[in-house]
């Protein structure tokens, strides 16, 4: 699989599995364009190992839920690289733990923005400049097919939103434009560090048919292959990865 002489879009790409992703892409002959909010270094350390290696790519910061940052990303792409074959939408995250009686408006519209709103922006503004063989491959969640965990409901929503989205998208976009989803499980990032108790990582671990949490460079792996010409033939999907704990 590769993708030489392509041009990706990496949104969320400072950090884990977004950083990942970038550094995929550029493992696999892609001019990377780098998107991240917060996580300069880690954004600014991919764009320096991309090109320490041979490959080309910029970072930029922006917010992916401001239209106007959106565009800009996308006008810094197209001057840099003349064109885009394919965007990874890794932007989002849960925010907070809320439960029913804590989650406000504010917080139910922030989670929905930062998931699903953001890749409605990203996807819009992209698409004029994609060519007739493009990819689309979106970050969706485990917890938009089972809920997720407690406090979780605006997250889950979201990603649920984005589940259909990219159904929606595949039909409406094909057939020059695949547009498919991975729904990560546990994996080992700073979203669980965060939100997730090690206790918790560790029972579900332990339940896993595969006996691990997930890396970011699996989830890596299987964005890199839903964007490259190996898979042609798919779009309109949902793709699990988590070990074994959910069977969809």
């Amino acid at each position: 699989m590769n993708l030489s002489g392509k041009t990706v879009i990496v949104t969320g790409g400072g950090r884990d599995i977004g950083r990942a992703c970038a550094i995929r892409c550029a493992q696999g002959g892609a001019n990377v364009a780098i998107n991240y909010h917060s996580s300069s270094d880690g954004a600014e350390s991919a764009v320096k190992e991309i090109t320490a290696a041979g490959g080309s790519a910029f970072a930029l910061q922006g917010d992916m839920t401001s239209e106007a940052d959106v565009a800009a990303l996308i006008k810094q792409t197209v001057d840099t690289y003349g064109k885009i074959d394919s965007v990874m939408h890794i932007t989002g995250g849960l925010v907070a733990r809320k439960t029913l009686p804590e989650l406000t408006s504010e917080h139910w519209h922030a989670v929905m923005n930062l998931n699903a709103t953001s890749f409605l922006y990203v996807v819009r503004a992209a698409v004029p400049h994609m060519n007739e063989s493009g990819s689309i491959v979106v970050t969706a969640s485990q917890a938009g097919r089972d809920g997720g965990g407690p406090g979780a409901v605006a997250y889950a929503a979201s990603k649920g939103a984005v589940m259909t989205m990219t159904r929606g998208l595949a039909k409406e976009l094909s057939p020059g434009i695949r547009v498919n989803s991975v729904c990560p499980g546990m994996i080992d990032t700073d979203f669980h560090n965060v939100f997730t108790k090690p206790e918790v990582r560790t029972h579900v671990a332990n339940i896993t048919p595969l006996k691990r949490e997930g890396t970011s460079e699996d989830v890596a792996n299987l964005c890199f292959y839903l964007a490259s010409d190996e898979a042609a033939f798919v779009t309109g999907t949902n793709v699990d990865i988590n070990g074994g704990t959910l069977f969809s």
